[in-house]
């Protein structure tokens, strides 16, 4: 890896990588993904690095940490939502304007019809083959944006609802009501999953 490293001329991307790998782990080819994705949508959308973004990621894995640096945007400050699709995709958007009702984003996704004209790269996408991080990252360099499919949207800015708490009926702990519920989500699946563990025990 060190060595497709070095191959690295942006100064502006090495950073990127140095400060993604260490949150993440390694350099695997998911988070190199999301680095170039972070990178034509900041480009489209005009927007400085560093700035704290709205990010929809199609993916649960890798992907989604390169946003969570680059973009400041984590599950916890809800600039974070995990939809897992299954797709190497994401929609990115900047913060709106106090009260809009709309902000411009863009969805982007690593295109299978653009990876085929890279055999190796596209054997690691459709799992067809192991293909190792350094092969595939190699690829993606060389493609730069060649390899994504980008579509600008027009994105509705959801309404912050009031916050309610409850005390659950059922286990006497503290809870965030969705509507009027009296009783936790938790404790019937708690329910449910004692009767499954007791069915288990039936022979």
């Amino acid at each position: 890896m060190e060595e497709v490293i070095r191959s690295i001329t942006d100064p502006e991307l090495l950073s990127q990588i140095e400060r993604v790998v260490p949150f993440h782990g390694y350099l695997s080819t998911g988070v190199f993904v999301g680095i170039q994705i972070y990178n034509i949508a900041r480009r489209r959308l005009g927007f400085p690095e560093g700035e704290r973004l709205f990010v929809t990621c199609e993916t649960s894995s890798c992907m989604p940490d390169a946003f969570q640096v680059l973009g400041g945007c984590t599950i916890g400050n809800k600039g974070l939502r995990i939809e897992n699709l299954g797709k190497m995709a994401a929609t990115i958007s900047r913060r709106a304007p106090r009260d809009a009702k709309r902000v411009n984003g863009i969805r982007i996704v690593l295109d299978p019809a653009k990876t085929a004209t890279y055999p190796r790269l596209h054997s690691w996408y459709m799992n067809i083959d192991k293909v190792p991080h350094e092969v595939a990252i190699s690829d993606l360099i060389r493609a730069e944006d060649g390899v994504y499919t980008w579509e600008m949207v027009d994105l509705e800015v959801p309404e912050k609802p009031e916050k309610r708490t409850a005390v659950c009926q059922s286990c006497g702990e503290s809870f965030v009501l969705k509507a009027d519920e009296r009783i936790c989500k938790s404790c019937p699946q708690r329910s449910k999953k004692s009767i499954e563990i007791c069915s288990a025990g039936i022979r």
